[in-house]
């Protein structure tokens, strides 16, 4: 189970949000600072250079229900080609898709230094995707409360690794409970919208998002 946090002195207030993407900028880093912002609906993006930390809450969010995932022949034929395993390796995925070689790479080391605080307190959990070679080939890592499966990012070296880590974790969210849990991908692209990523606008998304936070974690992180 993960380790309790207590309340962060910052409050998410949507009554007071512009009608952008990008809501809010101060705050800090701490893990009870970052759940009271996923439980509000934000979440934390460096933009390029600009201090302090800015916080939003896309109008329009991507999210993927775990039951609308799609999944091609040919993802199928990749699951196959893969082992995968559960915050086997959170630090070698976080560092992967932390690499500022990486085309719009945006995590920065105090992002990744949160989230390693997060995953040490068990409330940030990572999928890797792991080739024949015994290699991280890819992989996924993200936070998770209640239902809401909130991913922060993914990287692949090999093809189809990091959308084989979302199948994995796809399956660890198919439980009873499946029907209330909600993966927050927080903005859909062409490449995620063949997934099943749909776009859901604000106001749905806070309301879908207070159902998901009822939901019991998933097992493998209870």
């Amino acid at each position: 189970m993960p380790a309790p946090v207590p309340a962060s002195r910052w409050h998410f207030d949507s009554r007071r949000w512009p009608r952008d993407d990008l809501v809010a900028a101060g705050a800090d880093l701490s893990p009870a600072t970052l759940l009271a912002a996923y439980r509000s609906g934000v979440f934390p993006m460096p933009l390029g250079e600009v201090r302090p930390m800015v916080w939003w809450s896309p109008l329009q969010r991507g999210v993927l229900e775990p039951t609308r995932l799609r999944v091609t022949r040919s993802l199928h034929q990749s699951v196959r080609r893969f082992e995968t395993t559960v915050d086997a390796a959170f630090d070698q995925v976080i560092t992967a898709c932390a690499d500022p070689d990486r085309p719009g790479a945006w995590i920065d080391d105090d992002v990744v230094a949160a989230y390693r605080r997060l995953h040490d307190l068990g409330w940030a959990h990572s999928v890797e995707a792991w080739g024949h070679d015994g290699q991280l080939a890819g992989g996924l890592y993200g936070v998770g409360i209640g239902g809401l499966f909130a991913g922060e990012s993914m990287f692949y070296r090999q093809r189809d690794a990091s959308k084989v880590a979302l199948v994995r974790l796809v399956e660890l969210l198919s439980d009873e409970y499946v029907a209330g849990r909600l993966i927050d991908v927080q903005w859909c692209t062409p490449h995620l919208a063949t997934l099943g990523v749909q776009e859901m606008p604000r106001a749905a998304y806070l309301s879908r998002l207070k159902v998901a936070l009822e939901v019991p974690l998933p097992a493998v992180w209870r």
